[in-house]
């Protein structure tokens, strides 16, 4: 095979020169192929049609055995929010800072209250700032150490 340039006009088309080179003078069998997109045309549509009767027997299956849920707003009054409604929200009746307030007091009476945990056994509570002070005094008790493992 040469490398040299085969000078052409611009217009002329010329067959490859190649002694050992030869084409087919036909390169697809038309019958054949028209057959072929013909199956494949029909193939496609069944496949639409199998796939549109899935779906639309699937969908009366749903729809006959789906209950249809409750409106949201049935049972309520359309101005009030539902429960459990967040302090200083329209229709909750408690002012949030005398809540505030009542839950401190509660707070502030147990932590300086004396009570009885388990009287037997002579278990009982006393106030914060008293344990506070024993603490101080006398220090945390000390903690056991860990047994050593055996290997």
């Amino acid at each position: 095979m040469s490398t040299e340039h085969h000078k052409n006009d611009p217009g002329e088309i010329r067959l490859p020169m190649h002694e050992e080179v030869s084409f087919e003078t036909r390169d697809i069998q038309s019958g054949l192929m028209l057959k072929l997109l013909a199956w494949m045309g029909v193939v496609i549509i069944l496949s639409y049609l199998f796939t549109i009767g899935i779906y639309r027997g699937l969908t009366n299956y749903w729809e006959s055995t789906r209950t249809p849920m409750l409106p949201s707003h049935v049972g309520m009054s359309p101005t009030m929010p539902p429960e459990p409604m967040l302090q200083g929200m329209p229709g909750h009746l408690n002012d949030p800072q005398v809540d505030l307030r009542d839950k401190m007091a509660a707070d502030r009476k147990e932590n300086s209250s004396y009570k009885w945990v388990d009287e037997k056994n002579g278990i009982a509570e006393i106030p914060v700032e008293d344990a506070m002070k024993i603490i101080a005094e006398k220090g945390l008790p000390g903690i056991a150490a860990a047994p050593a493992e055996k290997k």
